[in-house]
């Protein structure tokens, strides 16, 4: 890995130093956006946007809108004092596959970013336009020395001792079907009916939100195909899913979604009790499954899909993704980090 770069999984990348091969007139140009920035997007929705200038002077972008994965952009130029990156969408039509090109151009003041995206015919007619804005995220520090880090007391969120979640745990969709119940001290999901369909429930939140760096160590039973998540402060998803047999990849099994591929497959048949072992501090994630060190310390670059906010540096909940598919949990204990 090269010092000038962070690289995580799938491709995201996010430059921290300019190269001295780059011109000085487009290190000047791009110097304002060369960062990654949480967005705010349209609603109050968490975004990113992370800008990256390569060693050849070339910038690239990608972008995480709401939810799922980062996604790239076939141009990332500055022009005229604003960043400006496209894409190329194709719809249907009347059953013709139409093009139409969405535009985000981006101004900097500071920290501050305001953004226009737009979407356009082929023959420039605007589609749509939304506006929004980011701030400047700070750079990261150096990896933790986990050694030397000190606990204070834990807090049980899910035990044996455990008769309901009410006071510890709350339904984030009070509109929706809520699958969720606590019987001897397993937390569990069920959306599938008796008919087989998904019920699409609530997440689930702890009512507290004043959770800062921390570590937590839970146990989780996957359902055949199963799909859920850890959100630590409501804002990185440790990904819950059955992908026993598959190889890594950065949407599986104990990865930061989206964003930090395991180093390997370490994940139990579903059906199977599997342990949980993860650690947050200072912006930088160890994650160990069953027994094995699967993401060593890892610098996040930011939020991942469905996170409540993109502001890192406030406290937040911690919040199982329910709106999938049937998971249980059980044994989850989370122990704070004294700074």
């Amino acid at each position: 890995m090269r010092k000038s770069s962070i690289i995580v999984g799938c491709g995201v990348t996010a430059a921290s130093l300019f190269f001295a091969v780059v011109p000085l007139h487009a290190q000047d140009a791009a110097k304002p956006y060369v960062a990654r920035w949480a967005i705010t997007l349209p609603g109050g929705g968490a975004g990113w946007l992370g800008v990256e200038q390569k060693q050849d002077g070339q910038l690239s972008g990608s972008f995480l809108w709401g939810g799922g994965s980062p996604f790239g952009f076939e141009t990332t130029a500055v022009k005229d004092g604003q960043l400006v990156l496209t894409r190329t969408h194709k719809i249907k039509r009347d059953g013709q596959d139409v093009k139409q090109i969405e535009t985000f151009t981006a101004v900097a003041d500071g920290d501050a970013l305001s953004v226009v995206v737009r979407k356009n015919e082929e023959d420039g007619k605007e589609v749509s336009k939304v506006e929004f804005s980011g701030k400047k995220i700070p750079d990261l520090p150096p990896p933790p020395d986990l050694s030397k880090i000190r606990f204070g007391a834990p807090v049980k969120l899910v035990d044996n001792g455990m008769a309901t979640f009410d006071g510890t745990w709350e339904v984030m969709n009070k509109g929706a079907f809520n699958g969720w119940s606590l019987k001897e001290g397993v937390l569990s999901n069920r959306v599938i009916g008796e008919d087989g369909k998904n019920k699409h429930g609530t997440n689930l939140k702890t009512v507290s939100n004043a959770f800062e760096d921390f570590r937590l160590t839970t146990e989780v039973n996957m359902a055949k195909d199963g799909n859920s998540g850890i959100y630590l402060r409501g804002i990185y998803e440790i990904q819950m899913a059955d992908t026993h047999g598959k190889g890594v990849d950065c949407h599986n099994m104990g990865a930061l979604y989206g964003r930090i591929t395991p180093t390997v497959a370490a994940e139990k048949p579903a059906g199977e009790w599997q342990t949980v072992d993860i650690t947050l501090c200072d912006r930088h994630v160890t994650v160990i499954l069953n027994g094995q060190k699967i993401i060593d310390n890892q610098p996040v670059l930011g939020c991942t899909g469905g996170a409540i906010t993109s502001d890192e540096f406030v406290p937040g909940p911690i919040y199982l993704q329910g709106d999938h598919t049937d998971v249980s949990y059980r044994n989850m204990v989370l122990t704070p980090i004294v700074k």
